[in-house]
């Protein structure tokens, strides 16, 4: 007689029956996991933080805690990251202190590409080129003019040596004809967002979701974005290409990141969950309407992408000869 298939079954060891789960995956988390966020409270990469953070409490079963380690525009916080060793931090991470750092630091204590592993890269975003309301300038022409009649006593700010903004306004300084401006820099956007609104800084390239409520509220006033296209919360605002400054097309992003030790089930549940979250319109909207696009991607997508930026950003570094101490 041919056995049945139900047959077959019941006549399995319970042991083979049961769903195949990893013991690392079954073990983890068992206690608060530690979301590290390198920037303060208020920031863009703060609110990308506490949205996944809310999603992965839900689905991870312990509270998932963010931390903000603010500090060397970012550097602080993601070395934070790749020395911890409990097994229950996780984080985030921005261009600076993943892609350009290690040109910028000969002594960077971590290295991103082999201390880190990339989960998902979570939102992208312009930049806007914004400056202050007394400034009389009203698109990148003009801008450039204020710069070259009073070279050095003009400043610009951003979060950091290496941050996105930073090198962004050098590379455009110097495709402008190698302009002087003073660099000031700031613990995390909130703090440089308030002295330019104040007037005590004339300008910033900064990721379009850190002031989309300034800019919208009048606040400051964006001259040009840095993205392929315009944005579509500001349709007046031209692009750098538009306005003469050809292949400068960047994005601020973040990215989860893991200690390189994290097991690869761990990474894999935590993709998982980060990609089903971002995909919830509870989320999206939240980040959207905060100036992101949400980008939710494979770890293997993810650590493309981040060698990618690495050596693009690593490439102007060098053309630009920048070197930072530290």
């Amino acid at each position: 007689m041919t056995p049945t298939r139900r047959g077959l079954v019941a006549g399995l060891p319970a042991a083979l029956l049961a769903p195949s789960v990893s013991p690392a995956q079954e073990a983890w988390p068992d206690r608060p996991v530690r979301f590290v966020v390198p920037f303060p409270g208020g920031s863009s990469p703060d609110l990308t933080g506490r949205v996944v953070s809310e999603h992965l409490s839900r689905a991870l079963g312990q509270p998932v805690v963010v931390d903000n380690r603010a500090g060397a525009g970012g550097n602080i916080g993601t070395e934070a990251i790749a020395r911890a060793t409990d097994g229950h931090i996780i984080g985030l991470s921005i261009n600076g202190p993943l892609s350009t750092a290690p040109a910028l630091y000969p002594n960077l204590p971590y290295d991103p590409l082999k201390d880190l592993i990339a989960v998902s890269l979570l939102v992208r975003g312009p930049q806007f080129l914004v400056v202050n309301n007394d400034l009389p300038v009203n698109d990148l022409p003009s801008f450039l003019a204020q710069v070259r009649a009073n070279p050095g006593r003009l400043a610009f700010g951003s979060v950091g040596s290496g941050s996105g903004g930073h090198l962004g306004m050098l590379d455009l300084l110097a495709r402008s004809g190698g302009l002087d401006m003073l660099h000031v820099a700031y613990r995390g956007f909130p703090a440089a967002t308030l002295d330019l609104v104040a007037g005590r800084i004339q300008a910033m390239m900064v990721t379009t979701a850190a002031v989309l409520p300034q800019v919208q509220a009048n606040q400051i006033r964006p001259i040009a974005v840095t993205s392929a296209s315009r944005f579509p919360a500001t349709p007046q605002v031209p692009t750098l290409a538009e306005q003469g400054l050809a292949n400068a097309e960047s994005y601020g992003w973040q990215i989860m990141v893991v200690p390189s030790s994290t097991p690869p089930e761990r990474v894999a549940r935590l993709a998982a969950e980060t990609q089903r979250g971002l995909r919830e319109p509870s989320a999206r909207q939240r980040l959207e309407g905060a100036g992101f696009e949400v980008m939710a991607t494979s770890p293997a997508e993810a650590a493309a992408f981040l060698k990618e930026e690495t050596d693009r950003w690593g490439g102007m570094i060098r053309r630009l000869n920048i070197r930072l101490d530290g």
